[in-house]
């Protein structure tokens, strides 16, 4: 299959340019496009074989929507996107061509996918999983295979949650005033972790996590389980019964004997 074209919209940058980079080492002719350079969608889908959407959450349904009628139903089109149930099934209904969705779990910082997950999300079609599962084990990286719907109710505690966490203990930092200079003095090892973590959500790219929060199909029981669990530990920490509230950590943890 090395006589094969791939197409990634939106391989300029992040993500898409890592997946660009390893399907070129591979022999792979690929061809890219970004807002302001690269094919327009109509010549990818001409010339390809393989169509990776690789854009912002909020715009992929748009992007699959002009693509996905253009291709045959030989073709391949995946997407990178960090929700899949929604993604998937745009692919579903506005192309003929096989469907796979996909969903890194790294950033694309990294130097290469060895060692790190990606999720995959087969939904139409035999004739490319084994060359998708193929090029990427090759490459050392640990696939998962899953449904959409239970893909996005995991990541809406790993990502969703996680996010939303940081993105309050941000706002709890701006909103006391205090200078960062100075708090850093005080830092704790955990604490400088946290913070690191704090300013990545807050300066690279804030409108990526804000669409992992509010796209989320689990987010609404995510923000009444979380308020349920700070009204319950507000309780305890006004009545300053450390004991109740270590009876109440016990109770809920993951961990318990």
């Amino acid at each position: 299959m090395k006589d094969i074209s791939i197409g990634i919209i939106g391989g300029t940058g992040g993500m898409g340019r890592i997946f660009a980079d390893l399907f070129r080492r591979e022999g792979y002719i690929c061809l890219v496009s970004g807002r302001k350079r690269g094919p327009d969608i109509t010549t990818m889908a001409e010339q390809c074989q393989v169509i990776i959407v690789s854009v912002p959450i909020g715009i992929t349904a748009e992007v699959i929507e002009q693509v996905g009628p253009l291709m045959k139903k030989d073709a391949l089109l995946m997407d990178l996107t960090s929700l899949k149930t929604e993604p998937i099934k745009a692919m579903l209904q506005s192309s003929p061509a096989e469907v796979i969705g996909l969903h890194p779990l790294f950033g694309p910082g990294v130097a290469s996918i060895a060692g790190y997950t990606i999720c995959i999300c087969p939904a139409r079609g035999e004739r490319w999983i084994a060359w998708v599962r193929g090029i990427f084990t090759k490459h050392g990286a640990i696939l998962i295979e899953t449904t959409p719907e239970r893909h996005d109710e995991l990541m809406s505690l790993v990502q969703a949650l996680n996010h939303l966490n940081s993105i309050t203990m941000g706002m709890v930092l701006s909103a006391w005033g205090v200078d960062l200079a100075e708090l850093r003095r005080f830092a704790t090892p955990m604490f400088n972790t946290k913070l690191a973590i704090i300013k990545e959500v807050f300066t690279n790219n804030p409108r990526l996590y804000a669409e992992i929060i509010t796209l989320s199909p689990h987010i609404g029981r995510i923000i009444e389980l979380y308020g349920r669990a700070l009204s319950e530990l507000e309780t305890l920490t006004k009545e300053r019964d450390a004991e109740a509230f270590t009876a109440l950590m016990e109770k809920r943890s993951l961990w318990r004997a």
